[in-house]
């Protein structure tokens, strides 16, 4: 991709953090904070896009919009919006405008809207960034069921809790699959208002409502030949579950206002921490639709399950950010890596990856620290950062990798456990990892 986008937005720390989003795939970016501004750098230079946020300080994103088309600039507007400003999404698709893109704006959605928008190289959107291999038993099975069903085109429905690496699960389907060459199109069906769906999903032609000026490609589209990973379809409306069967089951769809069907060669990947059965009860989702995403289901596990994977995630996401940042981090101090073990992580990878990202910022000397991490005071105050000695395998792993770290110190892995240290002795014996004493 080439050329230089503008973006518009008064929040300078999220102007910037754009920029450099934008600057990963080899593009440029001007900011400017108000309508004014943008207008002056607009008639003084050409760009590729621009992204603007609809309310702004002086003028806003819409009359900016409109102001644009007016003087016949032809460069594609693309509006960030947050949740109480959907109609003002909607109106701006309507005036013309290429897209729109929900706040908080995410890095990958936004790399995948300019892959549709600017054009890509026909790699998947971010389908070559890099993807730890885990080592946990619980991850190492979702990533085995993966591999195995990738080569047949069915349609895979993942599950798990929010943060736990779902599109992961789906990018490892797509990159061991025949469509491994094409795209792989992320859609947060969340984020689909029911008023935009047909044409967010299905594109639109020149005409099709006032303020079609073109013809616009929609998902389906994008992701042709390859795979369309649907996320959080718990969150669909019945009207939406009822748009997306009918062409799941027609393999084939009409742009808004067109005639000509298209087909539909997509393969369906969907992820969602629902109860799906539960939702089909109680008539919030298709029974009918649910049969046809989930030939196949993986279960993804929440990060808590794997504390064999804490570590190497958190060196994987340090090496990221401090990359990103450009500060020189080394690594994590003993109390850090302790932190980190016993954090039950509520938030699952996710939550894992923003406090590395935090303590990248905030580490002093090159270490990340507990306090830096901001798990320092909250270990002591939450209960659930102990285990529950239940006797189980997952208790087996997580006193073998506690132990580990504590270099086989039992007083400390107690501590960390939650447990006593005859307790502890206790469970190593029924495990069979005391060793021998003469």
């Amino acid at each position: 991709m080439s050329g230089e986008i503008l973006i518009v937005e008064d929040n300078v720390v999220l102007g910037e953090v754009l920029s450099r989003w934008i600057g990963k795939v080899g593009i440029d970016a001007d900011i400017a904070t108000h309508e004014p501004a943008a207008r002056r750098k607009m008639e003084r230079k050409d760009y590729s896009m621009v992204l603007t946020d609809v309310r702004l300080p002086k003028g806003n994103g819409l009359s900016l919009l409109e102001w644009s088309m007016a003087e016949r600039h032809g460069v594609p507007f693309v509006v960030m919006t947050d949740y109480a400003s959907v109609p003002d999404a909607v109106r701006a698709v309507k005036m013309g405008a290429e897209d729109y893109l929900p706040k908080p704006v995410h890095e990958e959605r936004l790399a995948e809207l300019l892959g549709n928008i600017l054009g890509n190289d026909g790699r998947a959107f971010g389908n070559e960034r890099s993807l730890l291999r885990r080592r946990s038993p619980q991850a190492l099975a979702a990533e085995n069921l993966a591999q195995r069903v990738a080569g047949t085109d069915w349609s895979v429905m993942i599950l798990g809790p929010n943060g736990s690496g779902k599109e992961s699960v789906a990018r490892t389907v797509h990159r061991h699959s025949l469509r491994k060459g094409k795209p792989f199109v992320a859609v947060n069906c969340g984020a689909v208002p029911k008023e935009l769906a047909a044409s967010v999903f299905f594109g639109h032609v020149k005409g099709a409502f006032t303020g079609a000026d073109g013809d616009k490609d929609g998902y389906f589209k994008a992701a042709q030949g390859g795979t369309l990973f649907l996320d959080e379809i718990g969150n669909m409306s019945l009207e939406v579950q009822a748009m997306l069967l009918r062409v799941l089951q027609e393999r084939e769809y009409v742009p808004v206002g067109g005639r000509k069907p298209c087909k539909a060669d997509v393969r369906v990947v969907s992820a969602t921490n629902a109860d799906m059965a539960s939702a089909i009860s109680c008539g919030s989702f298709r029974e009918d639709l649910y049969h046809r995403l989930c030939e196949f289901e993986i279960c993804q596990p929440s990060l808590a399950e794997c504390p064999e994977d804490v570590l190497s995630l958190a060196e994987f996401f340090l090496d990221k950010y401090s990359a990103e940042m450009r500060l020189g981090c080394a690594g994590f101090t003993e109390g850090a890596k302790m932190a980190l073990l016993s954090w039950q992580w509520p938030g699952n990878i996710r939550e894992l990856a923003n406090r590395v990202r935090r303590g990248v910022l905030l580490a002093e000397g090159g270490l990340l620290s507990a306090e830096s991490l901001g798990l320092d005071g909250e270990l002591c105050a939450c209960p659930a950062s102990s285990l529950k000695l239940i006797g189980n395998e997952d208790e087996k792993r997580r006193i073998t990798t506690i132990l580990e770290e504590c270099r086989g110190n039992v007083s400390h892995a107690a501590e960390l456990l939650g447990c006593s240290r005859p307790t502890l002795y206790k469970k190593l014996r029924i495990y069979g990892m005391m060793r021998n004493e003469k």
